[in-house]
């Protein structure tokens, strides 16, 4: 259907936008002006991701009651966009307030915009699966354009541009789903040329920044080519989205304001109360530090205690004590109850397979919790440990003595400048001091200073022009495995699956958490076999991000799946809500699992020399490496089990 190159776009801007802002909130928070520690940073990051994933449920079941899809994902689309031109003003009202909206417009965009393309196919259609792939490599296309142009400019030439770059691929995405098809043609093709410009141009001067960015913008150019010569053929159906009842929509709630308006001004009013959640009412508090229901005194006695169990105990109660963990921890009791209770009443075979389901999202919010690692600490590792420059020479003793011109990068974090360590620290007030003087365009990575060298400085690299690959750019990998691997895997299944031999729904679980555990098995051995400097070659980067993907394909595609085919009809909507809601815990889960990462100084910076930091993060992923891969066995015990729970062929009338 012509009307799925509409979403496809809508949907790829909105993704650019949501990514966008997510490769940057990590380290604008430690580095922009609100100057976090890493456990502010990571506990705020999680606070945010968990409730984006919890406000879905209820933005869906206002489009399904009320607005229908077309009205909810306007209206999440606009919200969304304010919330990004918001976190260019440096203020922290702004700042929470804007992650508020984004919170909200998430809830209204994400689910209904999907659930559209859907309804382009008619019941029983063989080709709905092939236009949700589709769909799927235009969520992806955004996902690896986002870190690769937001996340770029915004670190080499402000935050507030990388940010102002998310408004307008949020606002692109909403007028190609609004505007008549000739005039969406010409956005796609605008947006899509403007987007190849800015991959080509705004990259490190490397070869790898030039390979990936090209790969992306040949995509982008392909996807825009083809959209624009299907929308040639007619849009978006009007009748796609609609309201279920336009005469309900119009009725009158309170006074003139009618049930529509109603939803759009209790969207607005519900952004204090969700700022307050993502910041810990630390808004409101005299002291500025967020609000908790257990005293601090207790946390720090477990935090103090000699027991490891204890110790870990305390990070965990300090997060649940948070009011957004809370608020997601009591939901998450209830829905298990309600569930738990609803199945117990189930006859054998529909109770079996609702076992099946609770078990895998069990596991599923493991994964996901590890995964989304990539947003917080995973983001501080490569921003810290990871190798990311191209160096064209090394300091060699023909040097010592004299003074260079160096434009600072990784290279020279740890060595010695005016008798301390250059620290990332340095390195940013530095850029931030001298951003957009530049001349040439080259951004703040191309500031020169002097710098004695003395015998301490041997071996240190030295880079010519803009060689270092900002951090957040490294978000994009997985988008970009996903849009190469992605039909792959599809292939796959449907070859073995046509012999047979495609594995079941457990084993694909099984299979996804093995692949996690190996690829941060990856980021543990990169860490064992850094330099004596503390930094981790790339590849184990790149290694680690391609096996968290093909893992995520053997299990992300099938979870949505199994949901609606193992749940019964009359329980599938509330046990779909359950699954976003158990990805929302997942989210804060990540969140707390990302503290054991955090490192500071006895100042309280969050900028320690790499050699300080590789330990801290390779001992943390070599655990979470390790019980991804018992998770995965003991998954792949349960497999007999969980295939018997299925009754594979048995048919019930619901």
């Amino acid at each position: 259907p012509t009307g799925l190159f509409t979403l496809f776009f809508a949907e790829m801007w909105e993704r650019f936008s949501f990514y966008g802002m997510r490769a940057l909130l990590v380290l604008y928070m430690l580095k922009g002006f609100l100057g976090y520690g890493d456990k502010e940073a990571y506990a705020v990051y999680g606070a945010y991701t968990a409730l984006v994933y919890m406000t879905p449920f209820f933005g869906g079941m206002f489009a399904d009651r009320l607005l229908g899809a077309r009205r909810a994902t306007v209206l999440g689309g606009l919200l969304m966009a304010a919330g990004h031109q918001a976190m260019t003003l440096e203020n922290d009202f702004a700042f929470f307030g804007a992650l508020a909206l984004l919170v909200v417009g998430n809830g209204f965009f994400k689910p209904n915009i999907s659930s559209m393309v859907g309804s382009l196919y008619p019941e029983g259609s063989p080709r709905r699966d092939g236009g949700f792939t589709i769909f799927y490599m235009g969520v992806n296309l955004g996902a690896a354009m986002a870190p690769l142009l937001c996340g770029y400019i915004g670190e080499r030439f402000g935050w507030h541009v990388g940010f102002g770059l998310a408004t307008y691929g949020m606002l692109i995405g909403v007028a190609v789903f609004t505007l008549p098809t000739r005039i969406t043609q010409l956005l796609i093709g605008a947006g899509g040329l403007a987007g190849t410009y800015g991959l080509l141009k705004y990259k490190p001067d490397n070869l790898i920044s030039a390979g990936i960015n090209s790969f992306v913008a040949v995509a982008l150019l392909i996807s825009v080519t083809i959209g624009i010569m299907a929308l040639a053929k007619g849009g978006l159906p009007k009748s796609a989205g609609a309201p279920p009842s336009m005469a309900r929509l119009k009725e009158k709630f309170i006074g003139p304001i009618s049930k529509e308006w109603a939803v759009y001004l209790g969207s607005f009013l519900i952004v204090p109360v969700i700022a307050l959640l993502v910041s810990g009412f630390s808004l409101v508090t005299k002291d500025g530090e967020s609000f908790r229901l257990i005293s601090q005194s207790y946390i720090d006695g477990l935090a103090g205690s000699e027991s490891a169990f204890a110790n870990v105990a305390a990070v965990v109660v300090d997060e649940i004590a948070k009011p957004a963990g809370l608020v997601l921890f009591l939901a998450g009791i209830l829905a298990l109850g309600y569930l738990v209770r609803e199945a117990l009443k189930l006859d054998k075979v529909r109770r079996e397979r609702m076992f099946v389901v609770f078990v895998l999202t069990f596991f599923s919010v493991f994964f996901w919790a590890a995964f989304e690692q990539g947003g917080s600490s995973l983001n501080n590792f490569t921003d810290r440990n990871v190798d990311r420059v191209t160096e064209t020479r090394v300091v060699s003793s023909a040097d010592i003595g004299t003074t260079l011109m160096i434009r600072p990068t990784q290279e020279q974090l740890g060595f010695p400048l005016d008798g301390k360590p250059f620290t990332l620290a340095d390195l940013t007030e530095l850029r931030n001091t001298n951003e957009g003087q530049d001349e040439e365009g080259g951004g703040t990575a191309n500031v020169e200073i002097e710098w004695p060298v003395t015998e301490a400085h041997l071996g240190m690299g030295i880079a010519e022009g803009d060689q270092e690959i900002p951090a957040s750019v490294f978000q994009s990998f997985n988008a970009i495995y996903i849009l190469v691997f992605g039909l792959i895997f599809t292939g796959l299944w449907s070859f073995l699956g046509a012999r047979g031999r495609e594995p079941s729904t457990p084993l694909k679980f099984a299979l996804g958490l093995l692949q996690l555990g190996l690829g941060f098995g990856a980021f543990w051995y990169g860490a064992q076999i850094a330099s004596d400097r503390g930094m981790v070659g790339m590849g184990w980067l790149a290694l680690g991000y391609l096996l968290f993907t093909t893992g995520e394909l053997c299990l992300s595609p099938v979870g949505l799946s199994m949901v609606t085919r193992l749940t019964p009809a009359r329980l599938v909507s509330t046990m779909m809500g359950s699954w976003f809601l158990a990805t929302a815990f997942s989210q804060y889960l990540a969140a707390i699992i990302s503290q054991f990462t955090s490192v500071e100084e006895a100042e309280g910076s969050s900028f320690p020399i790499p050699s300080e930091t590789v330990d801290v993060y390779g001992d943390v992923y070599g655990q979470i490496a390790l019980v991804s891969l018992g998770s995965a066995l003991v998954l792949l015990a349960m497999v007999p089990l969980l295939k018997r729970w299925m009754h594979v062929g048995v048919q019930l009338d619901d």
